[in-house]
């Protein structure tokens, strides 16, 4: 991220250091180098300086500039070893404290580690102390890291790029807005780059007409300063930038927010806003709320949490900016937060290298929850050792863009897009084939044809229904590890409601093989012609001896003519009961009533209308087996049967 920075981007520990040490001025080489230093001009004082350590390896002073200039040129990564060699002549804590940040800048977490530590030893202050075990605990929290979209993948916007600095791109009204140093004409002397100017081009998404980039129409880029990071309003009325980084620095503060208005069919030129505040503040990264009534800004003003802290500002009743407020400590740490990114579902994405994070500036979430906020990294599919920022999602979260100057690019900040590369997931398609058929009084089974069936998910709600053929048969398309519910009817027969599941009868998702895979399954419907007066025997309701209360193995049994009233409400009917002849007519009519009675009753608590029911004991009266001599005879004449004496509808 080499673009409007300068030595407000982060603490100044060392100042009245460097200013004695540019008193001590020995050759015209090292006073131009320290005069180009003085102005900002860091390139510039690195190639001077390294001209100084050709000749005198050892020069304290050349080293300690040249690791200045790459820290303050957002750079830091690359002024370890001369921290190292400043260390080696005098250890003091910001020796040792920016060696770790270069190092852990370059990925060498371990020796970043011993660096820290070996700080907290060189200073007192407690502040100071503070710091370097902040950093600590950071990469001992990089275990911890886990990434929150794992299949989202990114990928270098390469036609979209230049060998030099391309940054920050924002989506509007189907045009991609973003900052490059493209076609520059002068070189900005910190950095050695052009400077940087806005740009945009056609886009639907992450799809940009490459072939079509052109300056920002709305207005002029200024010529010798550094247009930064864009921010359009919802509407898109409204064009908030950062400028700066002058090569004078009285022209105008260093870095700061301009706004510009569609007014009277075209925007108006730029103008300093408000919400900048004193002339020396820091401010940058613009992004409007989904209303367009929130400013979020980074800004280094003071009584923050660290070098640079994200902001938020309301929109007055003249449409500027105002009540500017610090987004808090969850938010912001002793070191740099940039490029945030409000989202409409609360969620809020910033940069920061104070969280816990792989080394230069990272991406983050933070989201409200239980009350208070948590913040993520978002993981090292997103994150590297380098700069990571300036997040914008095209379709949330699938899909959007974000820059980086990580290794491997084509430039030095890159725009990259990111995809949700979920593999999509194997299907499997479940076809039920039904047949329907009725039972004859023979108990054989035949194909009933034109029988309806409707299928009911686990809510009971109706998602399917049918006539079966003249052959029986129709199918339904289920969903694995399902339940399920049919139900049959036909005019002249018992309605009849049959669960049916999925669970368990398709491949499980990690033996899949193919894309698609299709699963047949079968089943029957077997319907009972519902015949007035016509009696079916109950099976299996037992009693104990001389007694009529319904015993647990009967009651399961009697569950199932339960369904059948409830499956069938227009019908009523008798149930009756039955013994042998083993004993007096009077004792076995009395015994078979109260049976009867009982088992009424038992249906009864199950939810059934009394008035559908009628208890009737006929005791010997109808005997199937006329002079039964075996049990097994006499177990027949003790029965339990119903039959329809009523149909309502």
């Amino acid at each position: 991220m080499k673009k409007a920075t300068s030595s407000v981007l982060y603490p100044v520990f060392w100042l009245p250091l460097i200013v004695v040490l540019l008193q001590l001025s020995c050759t015209s080489l090292q006073q131009k180098a320290q005069n180009q230093f003085s102005a900002g001009e860091y390139q510039m004082a690195i190639s001077t300086f390294s001209k100084l350590l050709e000749k005198e390896p050892e020069n304290n002073e050349a080293n300690l500039f040249i690791a200045e200039s790459y820290r303050l040129s957002n750079r830091i990564e690359k002024a370890a070893t001369y921290y190292e060699k400043v260390s080696e002549n005098n250890a003091t804590f910001e020796s040792e404290y920016y060696k770790g940040k270069s190092l852990k800048g370059k990925g060498e977490y371990d020796s970043a580690r011993v660096a820290f530590e070996a700080a907290k030893t060189l200073t007192m202050d407690d502040e100071k102390i503070a710091l370097a075990e902040k950093e600590v605990k950071n990469i001992d929290a990089l275990s911890e890291i886990e990434p929150i979209w794992p299949n989202h993948e990114l990928e270098n916007y390469e036609l979209l790029n230049t060998s030099g600095i391309d940054y920050a791109p924002v989506l509007s009204e189907n045009y991609l807005y973003f900052t490059s140093s493209r076609g520059a004409g002068d070189l900005y002397p910190a950095t050695g780059q052009g400077y940087t100017r806005l740009f945009r081009a056609r886009a639907e998404g992450i799809n940009v007409d490459v072939q079509n980039v052109q300056t920002l129409p709305e207005f002029q880029n200024e010529t010798g300063l550094n247009q930064g990071a864009i921010a359009i309003s919802p509407d898109g009325n409204t064009i908030i930038y950062a400028r700066g980084n002058a090569a004078s620095k009285s022209v105008i503060p260093e870095v700061s927010l301009f706004a510009s208005y569609f007014r009277g069919g075209g925007f108006t030129e730029p103008i300093f806003m408000p919400v900048n505040g004193e002339p020396e503040y820091w401010n940058s990264t613009p992004a409007f709320s989904a209303s367009g009534d929130t400013l979020y800004f980074a800004s280094n003003r003071p009584e923050g949490y660290g070098g640079i802290d994200l902001y938020r500002s309301t929109k007055l009743a003249n449409g500027d900016f105002g009540n500017v407020v610090n987004m808090g400590p969850e938010i912001n740490t002793p070191g740099n937060e940039l490029f945030p990114r409000p989202l409409p579902n609360g969620e809020f994405y910033f940069s920061s290298d104070g969280h816990p994070g792989y080394g230069k500036l990272d991406l983050f979430v933070a989201k409200e929850e239980n009350g208070s906020i948590t913040v993520r990294n978002l993981g090292p599919n997103f994150n590297s050792i380098a700069d990571d920022f300036g997040i914008f999602f095209t379709d949330y979260p699938e899909e959007g863009y974000l820059t980086s100057n990580r290794s491997g690019g084509k430039g030095d900040d890159d725009i990259y897009y990111f995809k949700d590369m979920t593999p999509a997931p194997k299907v499997v398609n479940v076809l039920l084939n039904v047949v329907t058929k009725e039972r004859l009084e023979n108990g054989e089974e035949q194909v009933l044809p034109q029988t309806r069936v409707v299928l009911y998910d686990d809510n009971n709600q109706t998602i399917d229904g049918n006539f079966s053929s003249q052959s029986g048969r129709l199918r339904f398309p289920l969903e694995p590890e399902k339940e399920y519910t049919m139900i049959a009817s036909k005019t002249g027969y018992f309605t009849q409601s049959i669960p049916y599941s999925t669970v368990g009868k398709t491949p499980a998702p990690e033996d899949l093989i193919q894309d698609v895979t299709n699963i047949t399954l079968d089943t029957t419907i077997v319907l009972e012609q519902l015949v007035l007066e016509r009696a079916i025997v109950l099976e299996n309701i037992y009693y104990d001896l001389d007694k009529a209360e319904i015993r647990p193995d009967a009651a399961q049994e009697l569950d199932k003519l339960v369904k059948i009233l409830k499956d069938n409400p227009g019908i009523r009917i008798e149930l009756s009961s039955h013994t042998d002849a083993r004993a007096s007519d009077a004792y076995n009519e009395d015994l078979s009533q109260r049976r009867a009675e009982s088992a009424v009753e038992y249906i009864v608590s199950q939810g059934i209308d009394p008035s559908r029911l009628e208890a009737r004991g006929y005791g010997e009266q109808q005997l199937i087996i006329e002079n039964a001599q075996t049990e097994e005879e006499h177990q027949i004449n003790r029965r339990t049967e119903f039959k329809v004496i009523e149909i309502t509808e």
